[in-house]
Parts: structure tokens; sequence; C-alpha cells
């Protein structure tokens, strides 16, 4: 059923949860895994004009290559994956990625913001399901991550 699942991801601890989900869904449905990290382009407007945007990129685009050694060595065996820093607005992103590489689903953290918070910064989440062609799925970012006691099923998981 799905071939394809691409897999935003920030590097954050928060993302474990996210990526465990992801690579379950994986191996039940024997699919290739692709693994997104987007160098959010926006965030520059705020920097100081002495920043010199090849040292910022630099950085940046380093941080995505941690991350996703991070998300490679947290999904486990059994999963192929696929890894990319792309730059730019991340909802843009991410559904032109899943577009553009023929994925099937989205699997991404939420950080429930809510009440004037959400009203003011919007979601990146929410944007993607609202302009996504394939099926979005959302699962809770914990600020920290959280490790499941051995054997314990994610909630919402085929086994």
């Amino acid at each position: 059923m799905y071939g394809r699942i691409l897999v935003p991801t920030d590097g954050s601890a928060g993302m474990d949860d996210v990526i465990t989900h992801a690579g379950t869904l994986a191996r039940a449905h024997d699919s290739e895994v692709h693994a997104l990290y987007v160098v959010d382009t926006g965030r520059f407007s705020t920097l100081p004009a002495e920043t010199t945007w090849e040292s910022v990129t630099t950085m940046l685009e380093r941080e995505g290559e941690m991350a996703l050694e991070s998300f490679e060595r947290l999904i486990g065996d059994g999963v192929t994956v696929e890894g990319a820093v792309v730059e730019g607005g991340p909802s843009k992103e991410i559904v032109e990625y899943a577009r553009d590489h023929d994925c099937d689903l989205i699997v991404m953290g939420t950080h429930g913001r809510g009440g004037i918070d959400r009203l003011l910064l919007g979601s990146v989440a929410e944007r993607v399901v609202r302009s996504s062609a394939v099926p979005v799925v959302t699962v809770p970012v914990s600020a920290t991550g959280r490790e499941e006691p051995d054997g314990e099923q994610p909630a919402g998981v085929p086994r």
C-alpha cells in the first residue's frame, strides 16, 4: 500500500516517536523511507547583517546531515532509507519532495502548538496536511523524546 514513505525530520530528540512509527509502518508495508531535512531559509531573515550566508548555510546543512545520520540509526534494521537535505520553506519543500519522489505517505511530527501560538506561527504539519496530495500521518512530538518500555508498541501502529 505504501511503497515510499516520506519522513521530514528536524533532528530533535522528540522525533524518536515519529521515526519509530514510520519504521514500523515501513516494515509492515515493506516500504522505502525517505528522510528529509529542510534548511529553513526563512530563518535567515533575522540574522545580523555581518553573518555570511555561506557560513550559515554550511552550518545548517551539517546539522541536516547529522539529523539524517541519527535518523538512520533510530529507524533500525530492515528499512531502506534515502536521505536528503534541501533548502526552502519547510511545508512547501515537504509537499514538493513527496510529489517529485512519488511518495505514497508522509509521516511527520506535530509539536502540538495551540491557541495564539498556532495562529501567529502557523504549523508546518497543518500546512502539509492541507496541501499534500498524499495521506499525512501526524505523530505527537514530545519535548525531549521518550523511550517505550521493552516490548511495547507505539499507539496506532499495526503489529
